[in-house]
């Protein structure tokens, strides 16, 4: 069978048409809701607290460094593009492959490193931003597989599979150059795979012993928690709270942000150390500027979240597209 993106892309949207955008919600939260209004950098200046990203851009996955620039990657062309976070302007810094090899999630790492997912291609691929250039490209899963989200641990880039129960192991030396072969992990245990999207984002809980995976299937959307080492995923206890829509995830101390893209809404939990119950905090909306956002990254105080923009059924070269940014929550 000939992986179509736009095929699976399709599933994501009748997932997210099926949960509905205020299906599911968070269950009493804690917290109350917080807004998404603008404020200060973390430097005193006024920085942007959105901007725009090239017309039919497409984007879905972002990740932030030790700089204050933002990468986004493309999935109508496989592009990767840099903006600058005190300005918004930015520029094209890793030239796609074309509407066959998109780019879905990314991470950056200290070295200058691009660890990309190549969503329906079965892609993973690792770019040198000094150079612009692929640097390692590696084919995985079946025809059937979506790579979608990446989480980079001390000697490892984990992948996250969305029509396959595995994730990716691509092994990483010292000082973080990539191995030559992926290593597949089957998941077990308490996971249960849908026909639809399932896995989604990846993190590590707080103690940095396992992986953290979100399920958007079982029982209703759930998170689960994955022994690196077999594979094995156990569901973590966060109470009411259902993640249907939970894409990517991000994790600062022990509050874990759960982007609930179609529900355009931020899910807030408060994990216990060893990431096996989670409490919910808040939820972060904003119906002004959300415009179905996929996943999230970090820098000062501010989190920053490209808008996918997954209820446009027929994306064109002149639809818009920007990113929003939201205040950390202090708790």
């Amino acid at each position: 069978m000939h992986r179509s993106f736009a095929r699976s892309f399709t599933r994501r949207s009748l997932l997210g048409a099926a949960a509905g955008v205020g299906g599911a919600a968070l269950v009493g939260p804690l917290g109350g809701s917080a807004a998404a209004a603008g404020s200060e950098g973390s430097t005193g200046r006024r920085w942007p607290t959105g901007f725009p990203l090239p017309d039919g851009f497409r984007p879905e996955g972002i990740t932030i460094g030790s700089a204050p620039y933002a990468y986004f990657g493309s999935i109508a062309y496989g592009d990767v593009y840099r903006a600058s976070l005190a300005t918004g302007r930015g520029r094209v810094v890793v030239k796609g492959l074309g509407p066959e090899h998109p780019v879905t999630g990314l991470k950056i790492d200290a070295w200058g490193r691009l660890f990309l997912c190549g969503g329906a291609s079965g892609e993973i691929r690792v770019a040198d931003l000094r150079t612009g250039s692929i640097t390692k490209s590696f084919t995985v899963g079946t025809d059937l597989s979506l790579i979608n989200d990446v989480f980079l641990t001390p000697d490892a880039a984990w992948f996250t599979d969305s029509f396959e129960p595995q994730l990716y192991k691509l092994p990483l030396g010292r000082r973080g150059e990539p191995g030559d072969r992926v290593i597949t992990v089957p998941l077990s245990g308490d996971w249960v795979q849908g026909t639809v999207i399932t896995g989604n984002g990846i993190t590590v809980t707080p103690d940095g012993r396992a992986l953290l995976v979100a399920n958007d299937f079982a029982d209703g959307g759930s998170l689960m928690r994955v022994d690196p080492r077999t594979g094995v995923a156990r569901k973590v206890d966060i109470g009411p709270t259902l993640l249907p829509n939970g894409d990517g995830l991000l994790l600062l101390g022990r509050l874990l942000y759960v982007v609930q893209q179609r529900q355009n809404a931020i899910d807030v939990l408060r994990l216990d150390n060893a990431g096996t119950r989670g409490t919910a905090v808040t939820r972060i909306t904003d119906p002004e500027h959300f415009r179905v956002p996929t996943t999230a990254a970090v820098y000062g105080d501010r989190i920053y979240l490209p808008n996918a923009r997954f209820d446009v059924e027929a994306p064109t070269p002149e639809t818009d597209y920007d990113v929003v940014s939201v205040e950390r929550v202090r708790a």
